[in-house]
């Protein structure tokens, strides 16, 4: 993997993330490291939930809608994660 396609991830990943969090109802405190990472888990989570419905490959990214819908599947289990611990 060459640095190019690292940094293509990582915008990829902020893009993905700051949608799911404009689409999560809300305030979700995270810095832009965070809104990266969120974006990034959610392709792979997306990739996956692809994978559960129509097969192929369990462990890989997926396009913009399915990352997006992984963001907010992530930002859904933090959040509710968060509301148990306060």
């Amino acid at each position: 993997m060459g640095l190019l396609e690292i940094l293509g991830m990582m915008l990829f990943g902020l893009i993905a993330g700051a949608i799911a969090r404009l689409l999560m109802p809300g305030r979700q405190v995270m810095g832009l490291l965070a809104t990266m990472v969120l974006g990034i888990v959610g392709s792979f989570v997306g990739g996956f939930l692809a994978f559960l419905i129509t097969g192929g490959d369990a462990f890989r990214t997926s396009g913009w809608i399915a990352s997006i819908l992984g963001a907010v599947v992530v930002l859904l289990l933090l959040s509710s994660s968060a509301a148990r611990r306060a």
